[in-house]
């Protein structure tokens, strides 16, 4: 299917927001703008939400000067939402798009936003309304299956492997004082971002010594153990924790401050690091605490990766190209390159291939035990931080 007639194009933005998000919105709108195709630019005010509440805002009217701003805006400047489709919405927006004459939409989003848009665009097929739609990959977890990687992660990377080694310096200041840090991370059930705090690691004994990850499920024997055996032979232990990390019977740690759940029924979890600090206070006797960066991890303009900003604006670019080939139900996908260096270019993947399906670390990313990365790891995530990370000196304390 090929667009037969001008129309107008409608962008919404869905699910956690990230620190360049923007710049997706940014490399679509500034495509369309160039496009005589595309009559109106439309945006949905907190996404499908929004949408089918009819708040709309006429992007053509902002600002020329106000893109440019954006790009380097974290957060959703649309507005988002966590919002799943119930039985009777696909026809209601259908029938706002026709009110509209909206015949592309671009959907900037995750898993459960792939699952959105694929329903929007099969129901447009029945309808037999031309309607254009296609998802942006958007997602700190990195877990969409079929890309590369996702736009967001790279600079939520970034963060964690930073703060990572921040929190360390403080441990290493007074190690007597708190031996044991736990840094909790969001990522879901997949252990992308957990793993990142690893990138700023040189050797053996630097930080972090131990990664918690969804993938493998928790013993509390085997983790009370490494971590007495690391804090003898070193003085101080630094771990982090995936907050949905699960026992073996599949009850995640951080079930006791579960908060309900969200529209796609995934738990709401917070608890875990706290979990660990009060199992090794009661059961090693070492004193020991937590840092839960929360969303800073998500949204932290301090620790953009440029790779990852750049790679944001193509793919909400490629977006708007993609819908005016005549493209539809489908996701953009990144597709990594290495010659003459690294960078990215893009392709598509069929939404129903994408929707509401997890990409979790692959084995050969992680050590036999799964509690550490590998260098195939550090060789896959290293390009999307953008610049090296900032290796801290020591000082020689051999006293005179």
């Amino acid at each position: 299917m090929s667009p037969q007639l001008p129309g107008n194009l409608i962008i919404g933005q869905s699910g956690g927001a990230t620190a360049v998000i923007n710049a997706s919105l940014v490399g679509a709108v500034e495509t369309a703008l160039k496009e005589h195709r595309i009559t109106g630019i439309y945006g949905m005010q907190n996404g499908i939400q929004g949408l089918l509440a009819e708040h709309i805002i006429d992007l053509r009217q902002q600002p020329a000067t106000i893109w440019q701003q954006l790009l380097y805006t974290p957060s959703a400047a649309l507005g988002a939402c966590r919002y799943k489709l119930q039985e009777q919405d696909p026809e209601r927006i259908i029938e706002i798009f026709k009110r509209y004459a909206i015949h592309y939409m671009l959907y900037i989003g995750g898993n459960d936003s792939a699952d959105t848009a694929h329903r929007l665009a099969q129901a447009a097929r029945d309808a037999n309304f031309e309607l254009f739609v296609i998802s942006v990959p958007k997602t700190i977890d990195n877990d969409l299956p079929f890309t590369d990687h996702c736009p967001g992660y790279g600079s939520a990377a970034r963060f964690l492997a930073l703060a990572t080694q921040d929190s360390t310096q403080n441990t290493l200041s007074m190690p007597w004082h708190y031996p044991v840090k736990v840094i909790e991370t969001m990522g879901r059930d997949a252990g992308w971002l957990t793993a990142s705090a690893a990138l700023g690691k040189q050797h053996e004994d630097d930080a972090p010594h131990l990664l918690l990850l969804p993938e493998k499920p928790f013993v509390e024997e085997q983790f009370l153990a490494q971590v007495e055996a690391i804090y003898r032979r070193i003085g101080h232990v630094i771990i982090v924790a995936a907050e949905t990390i699960r026992t073996p019977e599949g009850t995640a740690l951080g079930s006791a401050g579960q908060a309900g759940v969200d529209a796609f029924n995934h738990p709401l979890l917070s608890g875990a690091a706290q979990y660990l600090v009060e199992l090794v206070k009661r059961e090693l006797k070492l004193r020991a605490r937590f840092d839960k960066p929360g969303d800073l991890q998500r949204m932290s303009s301090a620790s953009v990766s440029t790779t990852d900003r750049h790679e944001a604006y193509l793919v909400g670019a490629s977006g708007v190209s993609a819908l005016l080939d005549g493209e539809s139900d489908k996701m953009i996908t990144l597709v990594r390159q290495t010659e003459p260096e690294y960078h990215c270019t893009t392709d598509l993947v069929d939404l129903e291939k994408v929707a509401n399906v997890q990409r979790l670390m692959p084995t050969e990313y992680l050590n036999e035990e799964k509690t550490m990365v590998t260098q195939a790891f550090y060789d896959y995530a290293l390009p999307l931080i953008g610049e090296p990370l900032q290796v801290y000196p020591r000082l020689d304390i051999t006293r005179i």
